[in-house]
């Protein structure tokens, strides 16, 4: 499965595919269903197909962010296919609710019959798509689809890939050919898995179809074969290191395999100031938006725990957090713990099942509803819709003192949400927390306005299926 780099984020090109034949068939699926309805209904109405086209597309457009949102064109979905049959149920209902909004905009076919004509499409839609996936996935399992990957290298970073992608969805985007040792090299890969006496490096690769070489020498000093990689890089042949790999397949970072030069010649860790200023700009007016839409259900939070802990209860929980560059602020959440969840004035990590949290508060913490005051801090610009999770200072002090870089993912605004929240349960060890930072450091290298919308998109995904809500 071929990637392409978009705004520095790694995509997998067969889901860019799926997409765009997906939405080809919810804009198909709106001109057959009006002259079926017609048919039906035996109505005598002349349209111009041009005329339709605009809510077409909209319809289209409309599905295909619901999808998105859910995850569904997701590499690694590890629910399976009943995952992706909840998933685009649950979109295509959510799609369906969404798009009468664009009959109050729209004078074309839908004044009249939009109703039962949304019902076809969507019938219609519903089955092509389902008929496409189907197809989709069976042919994303065979080579065809799938770069044919070797490892130059058999040690132990060789062996960090296996470890890295110890999921069978991680191997979803290649086939691993197996590992070359270099001589005099100590095996730490499966014997079965080591290719050998395969002669000249480039008359295998050209044999054998090899679309990419891993490098993954514990010591690459005078150890490459430069000429016979240079050979097989003139005959486009791609090569990449280990680390480079394991970023791209499995959307994080190897902290064994970084270092400050890494840091400093690899691509990323950066934006234009024409990108701060629209993320600013978005984060400003979405904020003020959301406030004025999401007051009612503030409000009756509020009432709630007021209900539950009694009047003279506090709301709302300030907390000093870790900002942008290391200076700390106060973030705002509802309070879904006891009030005395911290009696001993120790701070103490939140875990899964934790007693001190409330009625009230696994519920809003279930939905994310205790984030909600967040928005005042993404508006006042102390945070920002996405980006890392903001820690509390005597976290950040212990943690920066075991875990190497730990510090770096405060070179950008905090976030409501973020990459690791997708893509990693609720980190409540430190364990748990230096495999999150790796997902903040990829956001951290890889950062752009497109993976900024795709994290929110596919927040919807993680709120609605309660990923990581400890």
């Amino acid at each position: 499965m071929a990637h392409i780099r978009v705004f520095k984020h790694y995509v997998h090109s067969p889901f860019i595919f799926l997409g765009l034949i997906e939405s080809l068939a919810y804009v198909g699926s709106i001109y057959v269903a009006i002259p079926t309805r017609l048919h039906m209904s035996q109505i005598s109405y002349d349209y111009q197909y041009l005329d339709v086209l605009p809510s077409a597309f909209a319809y289209g457009y409309t599905m295909l962010i619901c999808m998105n949102a859910l995850g569904v064109y997701q590499a690694k979905l590890k629910e399976g296919q009943v995952g992706m049959l909840v998933r685009t149920l649950v979109a295509f209902a959510i799609g369906s609710l969404v798009f009468p909004v664009f009959y109050y905009i729209s004078s074309d076919i839908f004044g009249v019959i939009w109703r039962s004509v949304l019902l076809l499409a969507t019938i219609y839609s519903f089955i092509f798509v389902f008929v496409v996936r189907g197809l989709f996935y069976w042919l994303v399992d065979e080579r065809m689809y799938k770069k044919n990957v070797l490892v130059y290298g058999a040690g132990q970073r060789a062996k960090r890939i296996l470890e890295e992608l110890n999921n069978p969805e991680d191997w979803k985007g290649f086939n691993l050919a197996g590992f070359i040792p270099e001589e005099g090299e100590k095996s730490a890969v499966p014997e079965n898995m080591i290719l050998h006496n395969t002669g000249d490096l480039k008359d295998y690769v050209v044999n054998n179809d090899i679309d990419e070489i891993v490098i993954a020498l514990n010591d690459r000093r005078n150890k490459l074969p430069m000429d016979k990689l240079m050979a097989c890089k003139l005959d486009g042949i791609q090569i990449v290191q280990e680390s480079t790999f394991t970023e791209r397949e499995a959307r994080k970072i190897s902290l064994d395999t970084i270092s400050p030069s890494w840091f400093i010649f690899s691509e990323g860790f950066g934006t234009s100031t024409i990108g701060q200023v629209l993320k600013r700009g978005f984060d400003l007016l979405a904020s003020a938006a959301l406030l004025g839409v999401a007051w009612p259900f503030m409000l009756i939070t509020a009432i709630a725990i007021k209900l539950e802990e009694g009047w003279s209860a506090p709301v709302f929980y300030s907390q000093e957090r870790v900002g942008l560059n290391g200076v700390p602020f106060s973030v705002m959440k509802f309070r879904s713990m006891r009030t005395d969840a911290e009696k001993g004035g120790e701070a103490i990590w939140a875990s899964k099942n934790d007693s001190r949290v409330t009625r009230v508060g696994a519920i809003i913490r279930k939905y994310r509803i205790d984030e909600l005051p967040q928005l005042f801090n993404v508006f006042s610009g102390d945070m920002a819709f996405v980006g890392p999770r903001p820690e509390r200072p005597v976290f950040v002090k212990q943690l920066s003192e075991k875990i190497p870089f730990y510090n770096e993912r405060h070179r950008v605004k905090p976030g409501i949400t973020g990459w690791a929240q997708l893509c990693f349960a609720y980190a409540d060890t430190e364990e748990d927390t230096k495999e999150k930072l790796r997902y903040d450091l990829y956001y951290l290298k890889n950062h752009s306005l497109l993976l900024d919308a795709l994290i929110l998109l596919q927040t919807v995904e993680v709120v609605l299926f309660k990923k990581g809500a400890h």
